[in-house]
């Protein structure tokens, strides 16, 4: 240890975040840790304004974050009390929201948050998958407690967590509704959505009724429109940023925000090795371009799925794919 590693770190007041990259002390795993060397990072890019960004959970204001806490790698060392953990294992998982993420050569995490990388997918597109599926995997499933046979809306159904949504939604024999632009109904509908609605062009609220669950990641006013197609008893999760400091009580009741679990990624990974479930990656950006992942900047985007960020030295000494 001792030796350094490149890192993108947020600067800048936290209404106009900016990230930079800049050459940082590689991190030691704690008690109970891990210390991933990473390959790849998912982006979100509203992150960069969450609350655990911009502050400590302490409370306190921060202003040198690192980004993405979703990520594939190799388990490169592991801190005391860690067993059953073998060095050079491929992972794909997670990181706690108020450490520092995975848009750096190496980051920490905790046994509990990653998984074995499914064996069918790159460094790549697994870095694609651990929010997003999650996320789905949670709203669907721990929070809104979806059967078999109801009828699901899932907004945003080419969006980085839609995409799972759908797909797990179908697999779990639901009739699945979906919103998406004119550009991705055909691909939500591949996904397996029964019917996929042009937002742009129509009003879901006049096409759709008697929902069981509504599956939200947009906010806003489609939010505020979805009340109205639920079914008396019908649930509404939503991820959408601007539902978190909502007043509303039914709002507050309906968001949720995703956290690791071994577990589920367990499960997610079996089923992208099966085929039964895939991942789709929007975009590749390398490290020195990382910021232009979180501004719109990137070009040749499919404009579904995800961007996902290649660090370039781990991945020439082991190979992406």
């Amino acid at each position: 240890m001792g030796q350094n590693m490149q890192v993108m770190r947020l600067t800048g007041p936290a209404e106009k975040p900016t990230l930079i990259e800049e050459e940082a002390p590689q991190p030691r795993p704690g008690r109970g840790e891990l210390l991933i060397r990473v390959v790849a990072a998912g982006v979100t890019p509203t992150e960069l304004k969450w609350y655990p960004t911009t502050h400590r959970k302490t409370g306190d204001k921060r202003t040198d974050a690192i980004p993405s806490h979703e990520f594939s790698g190799i388990i490169a060392a592991v801190g005391e009390e860690v067993a059953d953990v073998k060095i050079g294992s491929e992972i794909y998982g997670m990181n706690d929201w108020f450490a520092h993420g995975a848009l750096a050569e190496y980051c920490v995490t905790q046994p509990a948050s990653v998984a074995t990388k499914p064996a069918r997918l790159t460094h790549i597109e697994a870095a694609s998958v651990p929010i997003g599926a999650l996320t789905a995997w949670q709203g669907l499933f721990d929070h809104a407690k979806l059967q078999a046979g109801e009828r699901v809306l899932v907004h945003g159904g080419s969006g980085g967590v839609g995409l799972f949504a759908v797909q797990l939604a179908r697999k779990q024999g639901a009739h699945v509704i979906a919103t998406a632009s004119a550009h991705n109904l055909e691909f939500v509908s591949g996904l397996g959505a029964e019917q996929v609605i042009d937002y742009q062009a129509a009003r879901f609220e006049e096409r759709v009724r008697d929902i069981d669950v509504v599956f939200d990641t947009v906010g806003g006013e489609t939010l505020e429109r979805s009340w109205a197609v639920l079914k008396p008893n019908g649930r509404m999760v939503t991820i959408a940023a601007d539902a978190e400091g909502n007043t509303d009580g039914r709002v507050k009741q309906a968001f949720f925000i995703v956290e690791p679990n071994r577990k589920e990624l367990i499960e997610i990974g079996k089923l992208l090795d099966a085929g039964q479930l895939q991942t789709i990656v929007d975009a590749v950006v390398p490290f020195s371009q990382a910021p232009a992942a979180f501004t719109g900047a990137v070009q040749g985007r499919l404009g579904r799925g995800k961007l996902v960020v290649t660090l370039a030295a781990a991945g020439s000494a082991i190979g992406i794919g």
